[in-house]
C-alpha cells in the first residue's frame, strides 16, 4: 500500500500536467474609450506636426469612417455612408478573412488611415503595439489577432483610395497665395507673421455639401474708418470687449483658445505652444458624451465618424467665406485705428476674419451631438486637463458651442458679426449632414 501511494500522486501530476490549457478568447468587449484612444493620439500627432484645424478634420474624418465601414459591414442596424456622402464607394467585406473581431478590427482600421495620412502617422504603429499586446493579455486568440489586421488593412485601403480622390494633394500646386492689398483686407499678423492657412481648402471635395457655397452668409459689415459706421462700432466692441475682461471671460477664451500655431516669447526665442486643435476638442466632447450616455461600441464609432464629418464640411463651408470677404483681424484694424498699442488676449490665427471657425464648427458639432444625446445633456468637459487647464461644466451641447463662439470675442481675434454669422453656418452645416445621412425634418428652429 505504501508504494501504491507514490505512484498514484505521480499519475494525478502527470494528468494535471497535461490537462488542456484554458482556451483562448474569440472576442472582447470594446467600448469608447478604444475610439477615443485613437483620437488622442492622433491629436497629439498633430500637435507635434502643427497640423491645421481643416486638415486635423479631414484626418479625424477618413479614419472614423474607416472604423465605422467595419462596424457597417457587421451589423444590419448600421447603414453604409454610400449614397449619403458625395463619392463614398460601395466597400465590400475583404475576401478570405475570417475569424476576426469586428470592434479590434475598427480601430485598427482608424488607426492604419491615420498611420497612412499624417505626417507623423508611423508613429502610431506604438499605439498598435499596445493595443495587439494588451488584447493578448486578455487571452484574444492570435488568429483572431492575425485576421482582425488583415481586414482593419484592407477597409483602410479603399478608404485611402476615397481620401485621395477629394483633391487636396492638388493643393501643393496651386500658386502661393498672396494677401491682398488694401485697407479692411486680413494681413499676416504678429508674432509669427504666418502665411495663410489652406486659402485653397474649398477646391476639396464636400462630403454633403452641394457646393462650398451652399451655406453662404450674409457679407461681413462693411470696413469703414467713419467713426458713426457700423464697422467702427465692431470694432470699438472688440476693443473694449478685450480690454475689459472679466476672469470668468478670461477663462472662457484660453479654454477654447485652441490655436496650433500660438508661439512664446522667450527673450530672443519663440517657441510653439503645445494646443490641440478645434475640431480635437469636440471629438474630445464627443468622446465624453459617449461614455457619460454608456453607448455601446458600434453607435460611438457612427457618432465619432458624423462628428468628424461635420467637422470637414463646417470647415469647407467657413474657409470658402474667409478668403472670399478676406477680412481684416482685429488685431490689425484696433493697432490702425484705435490704439497702437493693443495686444489681444489671444493670438491671432494667420488666416482671414471673417467668418468664425470656432463658431461654425462648434455649432455644426453641437446639432449633431444634440441629434444623438438630446437638448439638455450636461457633462464635464474635461478635454482641455492635459494641457493644464480646468474642467467646465455646460448644460447642453448648444450652451458650450455658444461660448467657443464667444470666446473668439472675448479673446480680442473676432468681431461679433462674424461670430454670430458663423454660428448659423454652423447650425445649417449640422443640420444638412443630419438630414442627408439620417433623414427627417427640419429641425434648425429647435436649437437656435
Amino acid at each position: 500500500m505504501k508504494k501504491v501511494l507514490p505512484l498514484l500522486w505521480l499519475w494525478v501530476l502527470c494528468g494535471a500536467c497535461s490537462a488542456p490549457q484554458q482556451e483562448k478568447k474569440q472576442n472582447l468587449d470594446f467600448s469608447t474609450e478604444q475610439i477615443s484612444q485613437v483620437i488622442n493620439r492622433m491629436t497629439d500627432l498633430m500637435v507635434n506636426d502643427v497640423t491645421n484645424p481643416p486638415l486635423a478634420a479631414r484626418f479625424f474624418s477618413y479614419a472614423t469612417l474607416a472604423g465605422y465601414e467595419v462596424v457597417v459591414q457587421n451589423d444590419s442596424s448600421y447603414a453604409s455612408m454610400h449614397g449619403k456622402l458625395k463619392d463614398y464607394p460601395q466597400i465590400a467585406k475583404p475576401q478570405g478573412v475570417e475569424g476576426y473581431s469586428v470592434e479590434l478590427s475598427a480601430v485598427l482600421a482608424m488607426l492604419e488611415t491615420a498611420k497612412k495620412m499624417q505626417p507623423s502617422g508611423v508613429l502610431l504603429d506604438s499605439l498598435k503595439v499596445q493595443l495587439l499586446d494588451s488584447c493578448r493579455q486578455e487571452g484574444l486568440a492570435e488568429e483572431v489577432i492575425t485576421s482582425s489586421l488583415a481586414y482593419a488593412q484592407a477597409v483602410s485601403k479603399e478608404i485611402l483610395a476615397y481620401a485621395k480622390a477629394d483633391k487636396y494633394n492638388r493643393i501643393s500646386n496651386y500658386p502661393r497665395y498672396t494677401p491682398k492689398e488694401g485697407e479692411g483686407n486680413w494681413y499676416p499678423t504678429p508674432p509669427g507673421y504666418f502665411a495663410p492657412v489652406e486659402p485653397y481648402f474649398n477646391t476639396v471635395r464636400s462630403f454633403t455639401l452641394d457646393t462650398c457655397s451652399q451655406f453662404k452668409p450674409d457679407p461681413p459689415v462693411a470696413f469703414s474708418t467713419q467713426k458713426s459706421s457700423p464697422f467702427f462700432k465692431l470694432m470699438q466692441q472688440a476693443y473694449e470687449e478685450s480690454n475689459n475682461l472679466s476672469k470668468e471671460h478670461q477663462d472662457i477664451a484660453a479654454f477654447w483658445d485652441c490655436n496650433p500655431f500660438a508661439l512664446q516669447e522667450n527673450g530672443h526665442l519663440m517657441s510653439g505652444l503645445k494646443k490641440i486643435s478645434p475640431g480635437a476638442h469636440w471629438l474630445g466632447i464627443t468622446g465624453i458624451a459617449c461614455k457619460k450616455a454608456k453607448i455601446d461600441f458600434a453607435k460611438a464609432m457612427k457618432v465619432h465618424a458624423m462628428v468628424s464629418v461635420g467637422l470637414m464640411d463646417g470647415f469647407l463651408a467657413c474657409w470658402d467665406e474667409k478668403f472670399r470677404s478676406n477680412r481684416i483681424r482685429p488685431e490689425t484694424a484696433i493697432r490702425k485705428y484705435l490704439d497702437p498699442n493693443f495686444k489681444p488676449l489671444l493670438q491671432t490665427p494667420p488666416f482671414p476674419e471673417y467668418l468664425s471657425g470656432h463658431s461654425t464648427i462648434s455649432a455644426a458639432s453641437a446639432v449633431i451631438l444634440t441629434h444623438y444625446f438630446g437638448d439638455n445633456f450636461s457633462y464635464t468637459d474635461t478635454v482641455e486637463e492635459r494641457f493644464g487647464l480646468p474642467a467646465r461644466e455646460f448644460h447642453s451641447f448648444q450652451e458650450a458651442a455658444i461660448e467657443a463662439g464667444l470666446s473668439r470675442l472675448y479673446g480680442g481675434i473676432h468681431f461679433m458679426d462674424a461670430v454670430e454669422n458663423g454660428r448659423l453656418q454652423g447650425l445649417q452645416v449640422g443640420e444638412w449632414l443630419i438630414r442627408k445621412v439620417e433623414g427627417g425634418p427640419k429641425v434648425l428652429a429647435k436649437v437656435k
